[in-house]
């Protein structure tokens, strides 16, 4: 057995190893496209490499499949190494693989799309798809990695403004994929000879086509562009405020800090408390109100009269009212199910708590575990998860008059969040969040995501962090102020109230399902035009009549790539079939 296995290795590996090695090197490149390297660029040529590998005219459906998987497990493990200090390493590199699951689905439907005349088009289409799906399954999807997110100190971040972060990634996706059909088109050309006597060989379509999806990437962003640059100076007649986000930071980093709730709390009393001195001394404007971190009152206030009346000092030292992110105990909790709401309250100094937002969209496997009586066998990591349970509300709160949309950390992630904030009215944005059990890598990675949101709907936008980094961010995508990570500080600063709605606030969902659509119409008229499951069934079919033997491989006397057939859609792209 272990020779077979030896022997299949050495003959199937060489023929393939160059694709092997470009779909593993596409994968960290867009890995490094996100913080904390922050390469935008880098997202192009991956998507580049990863269109040679999948239009290889060997590359077969099952082989797309598998080169993707590669290509995601380059991409996730480095990308989200920040969980195994929550989890272990285990579990990190389980949702790394699942996650992979995605980018393989993408390298299938690739192959089975490839052949259609603009293959850069529709490959672009299908990524946009495959991110959908991992955006909204399993247990409510996991939109990191989506590729628009890699993009924040990139060119094209004002793309986001025209039609939300799918938009983005398509737009990266479509470059990647264009050039590499102009690359290709030119090595066709040269390899035919004496370029002067083969002109007209040159296919007109192979490069007609990917120069214009580049021209139209190009243009839209040059359109998009000086919009989003005078966001951030205002039209002249929004009214400003002054904002304050406290960073009382935490004892120490890890799973254990919620056993110094007190001490969390305590520092950002403390906090608020020095923003208050320095108010009084001249040295800092006077905020209208303040934005404490999620869990920076880990103790319900509701049922515990000394975290109350700490939370209360705060407010009246600083004159003005605070959203304290707070864990309050729901009315059905019981010892065997202590259900709580991850809650933001706005604090006033006068009248204490008022109105809250309850955090309508929670973590799996963190703050609560699906399938409880199931995971819980199969690790003990399981018994760590929480018993949030999703709230409801408009996503709005009002603090000082001024009408707030708060995505609480994870939240942020999601695309229906904050727009259903603005559409509700939020004239500015809070991102309450806590990474107190994980690094600084991922404190950067959500900051682009509010950077995103700040661009995509024209807001202002404060992140308060336990440990940071905290940071107020313009509408044009730049930090206006910002903390160190794992520091105690405060950020004081005025900002525009916004009223009006971009093209993605109102119709973000709409270019998004146009997308996923044409996407699932372009993959379905190629299967059903090419009869690709019947023929697929007639031949395994015909194998198994065989005796399980077939007429032969992608490459004459190699075994099948990573599990592929050896079906006649595998090696006719260069032949312009259909």
């Amino acid at each position: 057995m272990v020779s077979r296995l030896l022997t299949w290795f050495s003959t199937a590996l060489p023929p393939r190893m160059m694709r092997l090695l470009a779909a593993v090197t596409a994968g960290l490149l867009l890995c490094v496209a996100f913080p904390p390297i922050g390469w935008w660029w880098s997202a192009v040529l991956s998507f580049a490499m990863l269109s040679w590998v999948l239009v290889h005219s060997k590359t077969t459906p099952a082989g797309g499949f598998g080169y993707g998987f590669l290509f995601g497990l380059a991409f996730y493990i480095p990308l989200i190494p920040w969980i195994s200090g929550l989890v272990g390493p285990v579990p990190w590199l389980a949702l790394s693989a699942m996650e992979a699951l995605f980018p393989a689905l993408f390298g299938l439907l690739a192959v089975v799309v490839r052949r259609l005349p603009g293959w850069p088009l529709w490959l672009a289409l299908v990524w946009v798809l495959q991110e959908w799906l991992k955006s909204n399954v399993p247990f409510g999807g996991f939109p990191w990695g989506v590729v628009g997110f890699g993009q924040t100190n990139g060119p094209f971040l004002s793309l986001v403004q025209l039609g939300g972060v799918p938009l983005l990634s398509f737009a990266i996706a479509l470059l990647g994929t264009a050039l590499a059909a102009l690359a290709l088109e030119i090595v066709r050309w040269l390899q035919r000879g004496d370029p002067a006597a083969t002109t007209e060989h040159v296919s007109l379509p192979g490069v007609l086509l990917p120069g214009l999806c580049i021209t139209a990437v190009l243009l839209t962003t040059a359109v998009a562009a000086p919009q989003v640059r005078r966001a951030a100076g205002g039209a002249g007649n929004e009214p400003t405020v002054t904002v304050a986000a406290i960073q009382g930071n935490v004892p120490r980093l890890g799973l254990d800090f919620n056993s110094q709730r007190r001490a969390v709390l305590d520092n950002h009393v403390r906090q608020t408390v020095q923003l208050a001195e320095d108010v009084r001394a001249g040295k800092a404007p006077q905020p209208q109100f303040v934005v404490w971190p999620e869990n920076s009152s880990d103790i319900d206030p509701f049922t515990n009269a000394d975290a109350a009346q700490q939370i209360a000092v705060a407010a009246q030292a600083i004159g003005a009212p605070i959203l304290v992110g707070t864990v309050v105990a729901r009315p059905d909790w019981t010892p065997q199910n202590p259900a709580a709401s991850n809650t933001v309250v706005v604090w006033d100094p006068v009248a204490g708590p008022g109105e809250r937002h309850d955090k309508q969209i929670i973590q799996p496997f963190g703050e609560y575990l699906p399938w409880r009586g199931f995971f819980r066998h199969l690790s003990s990591f399981a018994d760590r998860a929480g018993y949030f349970v999703p709230g409801s509300g408009s996503g709005v709160v009002h603090a000082a008059g001024v009408p707030v949309g708060v995505a609480t950390c994870w939240e942020v992630i999601f695309d229906r969040a904050l727009r259903e904030s603005v559409r509700n009215g939020a004239q500015l944005l809070a991102v309450p969040t806590n990474n107190a059990t994980f690094d600084q890598n991922m404190s950067e990675q959500l900051l682009a995501f509010a950077r995103a949101r700040a661009v995509e709907h024209d807001r202002y936008v404060v992140v308060a962090g336990t440990t940071g980094i905290s940071a107020v961010i313009a509408p044009d995508g730049h930090e206006v102020a910002r903390t160190e990570f794992f520091t105690p500080a405060y950020l004081d600063v005025a900002v525009r109230l916004k009223t009006s709605e971009t093209p993605a606030t109102r119709w973000g969902p709409l270019v998004q399902w146009v997308l996923v659509g044409a996407a699932i119409a372009v993959v379905m008229a190629v299967i059903l035009h090419n009869g690709w499951f019947i023929r697929l069934f007639r031949r395994r079919k015909r194998e198994r009549d065989a005796g399980g033997t077939s007429g032969g491989g992608d490459e004459s006397n190699n075994p099948p790539e990573l599990g592929e057939s050896s079906s006649a859609l595998a090696g006719q792209h260069d032949k312009g079939e259909s």
